[in-house]
């Protein structure tokens, strides 16, 4: 080869070398840099000297360091020619790779509103330290779970409920020692580490404490918001020796404060276990019921207290179970709520009444109303809503039926008047707020919902002739209610002598109650109205159940 030749492939490779993307850089024997391309010139002498030396004591090893703002892969490999050897290391800028790797991790591990950890990196947390766990070492879970977080969310709005979340985690973690660890594992449910735990008293007032600092104010958006959480306690290795276990006892003990006074804190006991068992066992039969179609109705006439008119009857839920047994809702409704069943079943009650419709008709008259109960979950479920007022349109039947609303389903603000209650006017149903008195905010109610019925819960009905200041509320209630156009009915009437004070005292006309009816199947009513005229009749003792040909049919 010439040595023009040569020249020109000598000066080829060296602008080969130069244009390259990755750093190459390369040490004589000594250390020192005898060549570094532009793109190694670019990354800076750190990455040249510092990261390459790093290099070397790893041959054939790639080394990864931050430079700067930069992250720098780093490989250095031997290479020699017949005069003396040489060290070839190639820098090359992962920075974007790394980032997009971090972003990943903190995807899989990180909640992203909080910055906490996620349910994923708690749980191989907690599994680690059991592994790592020896004879004497103790630690405790607590779940904890944010009361009535949908209306606070529903209310004040969705960024409004993001902060809070926010502020919970940081004024939980500002209670926290290094060693424990928080994480959300939820929408409103977080669960904590407490590592180690030398004395149970001290970590249960460890968490009191926390549980207190919840129920302090939270400022957001110009709002004074309180919240509370309730909280249960595992300890392991008292309690469960994995995390499915310590988890769901810790969850068991948060369930036993909800069904209590919401906002405490309980440490789990053996007891809750077998409660835990028995909640299962009636989801499974509730689940096994919904599928069979085993629920039916009752009905509970509104009379006319003047006249002993029947008015309108509301339905009420009944499960017919296994062994044939009619349940009250009292015993299931909360579970079904609680699990997302509850829409099924209000499907399945609409059609089981508007299948009695002739039947209604027959005993209580023509006229009258049907009640439906929507729970308050329901109301402000817009999708829901809308496929059940489709249902109900599509029966015909709508203008003959009232949705009876809890003061809490108004509780969500402008939520269902605005796209909720224009779809049940214009199927032609109306509207009741049932159990007024005992919800929310009682006033905000009246005055942003147009109902066309308030029915006074029973715990103002009870004795009211005995109870005169009771009677000064009922009275004010009473005025607020006609004033506003809405009819007023007396919830839970038991006694002469509270329909004689409704009757002397009020221009109420309208109760319900045992002392008119109890709730009964139709097939109920049917043999009491036989009873009541059969030529024995006369001599029974008595009845629970006024019988509707004893009342005037509307």
């Amino acid at each position: 080869m010439s040595t023009s030749a040569s020249r020109e492939r000598q000066s080829l490779l060296e602008a080969a070398i130069q244009a390259l993307p990755v750093g190459i850089v390369v040490h004589d024997e000594r250390g020192l840099c005898i060549l570094a391309n532009a793109a190694a010139r670019t990354l800076g002498s750190g990455a040249i000297d510092e990261l390459s030396a790093s290099a070397f004591d790893s041959p054939d090893a790639a080394i990864i360091q931050e430079v700067g703002d930069r992250v720098i892969e780093a490989q250095a490999q031997p290479v020699g020619t017949e005069a003396a050897p040489y060290t070839l290391t190639t820098l090359t800028d992962v920075t974007h790779h790394h980032v997009i790797q971090r972003d990943l991790i903190a995807q899989a591990y990180i909640d992203a509103l909080t910055g906490l950890p996620n349910r994923t990196m708690f749980e191989q947390s907690i599994e680690e330290l059991i592994v790592g766990a020896g004879p004497d070492d103790r630690f405790a879970l607590a779940f904890i779970d944010l009361d009535n977080f949908k209306h606070i969310n529903d209310y004040y709005s969705h960024a409004a409920g993001d902060a809070l979340l926010r502020k919970v985690s940081d004024r939980i973690r500002s209670a926290l020692r290094p060693s424990d660890m928080l994480a959300r594992i939820g929408g409103d449910e977080f669960v904590l580490l407490l590592n180690p735990v030398t004395d149970r008293d001290v970590t249960l007032a460890a968490v009191l404490e926390i549980s207190d600092r919840l129920k302090q104010p939270f400022f957001i958006d110009d709002h004074e918001i309180f919240a509370s959480a309730s909280i249960g306690l595992s300890l392991f290795p008292e309690h469960g020796t994995t995390y499915e276990i310590l988890h769901r006892q810790a969850d068991n003990a948060m369930y036993r404060v909800k069904d209590g006074v919401k906002g405490g804190v309980s440490v789990f006991e053996e007891t809750m276990s077998h409660a835990a068992t028995a909640r299962m066992a009636v989801e499974q039969r509730l689940r096994l019921a919904i599928r069979d179609r085993c629920f039916c109705c009752a009905f509970q006439p509104k009379v006319d207290m003047r006249t002993h008119a029947v008015m309108g009857v509301e339905v009420l839920l009944r499960w017919r179970d296994e062994l044939g047994m009619i349940q009250a809702p009292g015993d299931f409704i909360g579970l079904a709520i609680e699990l997302g069943l509850i829409n099924e079943i209000t499907l399945q009650v609409l059609s089981e009444t508007v299948q009695t419709m002739p039947d209604i008709d027959e005993v209580f008259g023509p006229d009258v109303t049907v009640s439906l109960n929507i729970a308050a979950k329901q109301a402000c479920d817009v999708s829901f809503m809308s496929a059940f007022c489709d249902a109900l349109g599509a029966t015909g039947l709508a203008r003959r039926f009232v949705l009876e609303l809890t003061e809490e389903a108004f509780f969500t603000k402008g939520r269902f008047q605005r796209e909720v209650l224009p779809r049940i006017r214009a199927i032609g149903a109306r509207v009741s707020i049932d159990d007024f008195g005992v919800g929310y905010s009682s006033l905000a109610a009246l005055a942003e919902i147009t109902a066309d019925e308030l029915k006074i819960d029973r715990s103002f009905i009870t004795d009211i002739d005995k109870r005169p200041r009771s009677q000064i509320v009922l009275k004010a209630i009473e005025s607020l209610g006609m004033a506003l156009g809405m009819s007023v009915v007396a919830e839970g009437v038991e006694t002469y002598e509270e329909v004689a004070y409704l009757l002397g005292a009020t221009q109420i006309r309208c109760a319900q109650g045992y002392y008119y009816a109890k709730p009964q199947l139709i097939e109920q009513i049917r043999q009491a109205d036989q009873r009541v005229s059969s030529p024995r009749a006369s001599q029974s003792r008595g009845s629970d159940f006024r019988s509707p040909s004893l009342l005037r049919r509307a």
